[in-house]
């Protein structure tokens, strides 16, 4: 009786376990049948949208593709051409302004590079290109699309791996590249602990993953994924990183294992051949006076182009395609573009005037006209010095630390009223003298100092110096003439801006500047600079002439 009732039991719940069983099947097979089905919808969607295709954007119409198509850039690319072909290509670090080519020069460089003999570089090496700036990055690991992650089985979307508790090691982009160029744009924009990670990938040459839930006795995991967790991911490329910043901001430990390599902010040629490119391939004629008002508003390649692309649309929707002046103006209005400030040297001579040179954080020189006022005061040693148009202080930032201090423009300043009394004998406390840099961005830097020096020297002593004339130097209190950074783009911006001499640091003078087309005049100290003005015989009847007219011109006033 027992054994009946037993097997009853067992037969009953042998049904219950068979039913249950059963409605699992059913269940996965209704799951699979639904997935199948929506699968089958998400396909006919996504071939219906691979059947429609837009025309080529004009971005992609006008991208460089050959070398000669790079302008403005010429010892740029050799010296890409250099470290990129051959058969120990190296990392590199391009530094310039933005829109003047460095991601596309990259890009056809590397293609060039393919070509070269005995390159490592493969046919099929790619060219793989992220944005600094938009790399999300968690501090917990869970992505990093640059350096790679392991999406853990707690983590939502793990899927059937998450089901059976096995870590997921997702690749980034720097195993992507494996076997060619990884191009990093604005990399000075890199999180610190993105940089490190990046650091230890270009010495290890592969990625390495760690994950608490990765056991290496663990049978369920998948055979690649043991193998990844043990051998890492290869990460063999060679990067190139691009930024607006100047070296002294990007961190030294990158700094060190890469070529750098500067390019140039284009200059007004190179704007023209931009824009004689460009409307070749857009297919519309402008006439000089046209290409000459667009170089008025663009300064890089990326600019010109923007303008030409929505120039070339007008015209088609007008179905035209030769520009009107009229033309230009109505995209200069309507996409709000800013006109160049273009500095503009006079001939003659002048009193507490003169011009300076400086960099901007582009890397373009520029001038900076200098004016000073200067009276002798009512009561010994109770003058004035007031200072407009210079950084008063500026904040330093070393690791964790920051710190401030007066700025160097300002420290230039004092150094230059020592230097007034020290060497020439000038005795600042007796006058009110008032330095002004008019531009309305305050300017900081120490370059400014000879030229904030001779400038004073004139106002005080009332001696003229010729508008032709560009400084740039930085003053010790003995009046010794300092090296200085951006000489070359200094150089290139006086000689533009109609200059016919520029006195710099004996210590920044190269005989390359031979063939820059305008006089340049090295100087170990103030000295130096005043017997050059001054004493010069080719100098003196131009100098007692426009002095005697100064006189005259004072006689008459009073």
């Amino acid at each position: 009786m027992l054994n009946i009732i037993f097997m009853a039991v067992q037969f009953f719940f042998t049904i219950i376990i068979g039913i249950y069983f059963l409605g699992q099947l059913k269940g996965q097979r209704s799951d699979k049948e639904g997935i199948n089905e929506d699968s089958k919808h998400v396909m006919e969607r996504l071939n219906a949208m691979r059947k429609i295709s837009l025309t080529e954007p004009l971005t992609e119409q006008t991208r460089p593709v050959s070398l000669s198509e790079i302008i403005g850039q010429r010892e740029g690319v050799e010296a890409l051409k250099v470290a990129l072909c051959g058969k120990n290509p190296q990392h590199i670090l391009i530094y310039g302004p933005p829109g003047v080519g460095k991601t596309a020069a990259s890009r056809v460089v590397m293609e060039y590079a393919k070509q070269s003999e005995g390159t490592p570089f493969k046919k099929d090496s790619k060219f793989i290109e992220v944005d600094a700036t938009i790399m999300q990055f968690d501090e917990r690991s869970i992505a990093d699309p640059l350096i790679g992650s392991v999406h853990d089985p707690i983590y939502q979307g793990a899927g059937a791996y998450g089901a059976a508790g096995v870590p997921q090691p997702k690749e980034g982009a720097v195993s992507k590249a494996h076997g060619g160029i990884l191009f990093i744009d604005e990399i000075g924009e890199l999180q610190p602990t993105q940089m490190n990670r990046l650091l230890k990938v270009l010495e290890d040459r592969k990625v390495k993953f760690e994950s608490a839930y990765y056991s290496s006795t663990n049978k369920n995991i998948p055979r690649h994924i043991h193998d990844v967790f043990k051998n890492g991911i290869p990460a063999d490329f060679r990067l190139i990183g691009a930024t607006t910043r100047s070296p002294e901001e990007i961190p030294p430990a990158i700094r060190s294992r890469c070529t750098e390599i500067f390019f140039n902010a284009l200059k007004k040629e190179d704007i023209l051949k931009i824009i004689d490119n460009t409307v070749v391939k857009l297919g519309i004629e402008l006439d000089d006076e046209c290409r000459d008002f667009i170089c008025r508003y663009c300064s890089n390649g990326r600019d010109t182009v923007m303008m030409l692309q929505t120039l070339a649309s007008k015209l088609e929707l007008e179905k035209r395609t030769k520009a009107l002046k009229k033309d230009i103006e109505w995209v200069v209005d309507s996409g709000r573009y800013n006109q160049i400030y273009e500095y503009h040297i006079n001939d003659g001579y002048s009193i507490g005037r003169v011009n300076g040179l400086a960099v901007t954080g582009s890397g373009n020189g520029i001038v900076i006209p200098i004016e000073v006022y200067s009276e002798k005061c009512e009561k010994r040693h109770e003058g004035t010095v007031k200072c407009g148009g210079i950084t008063e202080n500026e904040t330093i930032e070393r690791g964790q630390q920051t710190f401030s201090r007066t700025s160097t423009a300002r420290t230039s300043v004092e150094n230059v009223m020592t230097a007034l009394k020290a060497v020439c004998g000038i005795d600042t406390e007796n006058y009110n003298i008032h330095i002004n840099i008019p531009g309305g961005m305050p300017v900081d830097g120490p370059s400014a100092g000879i030229a904030i020096f001779v400038c004073c020297y004139s106002a005080i002593l009332g001696r003229m110096i010729s508008n032709k004339i560009a400084f740039t130097g930085e003053i010790s209190i003995k009046g010794d003439v300092l090296p200085v950074g951006g000489v070359d783009a200094k150089i290139e911006a006086a000689k533009n801006a109609g200059a016919d001499t520029v006195i710099i640091p004996k210590s920044n003078y190269s005989e390359k500047f031979l063939n820059k087309k305008i006089n340049v005049i090295a100087v170990n100290n103030i000295s130096e600079i005043l017997d050059w003005i001054y004493n010069r015989e080719e100098n003196k009847s131009a100098y007692e002439y426009s002095a005697s007219q100064h006189d005259l011109a004072s006689a008459k006033k009073e």
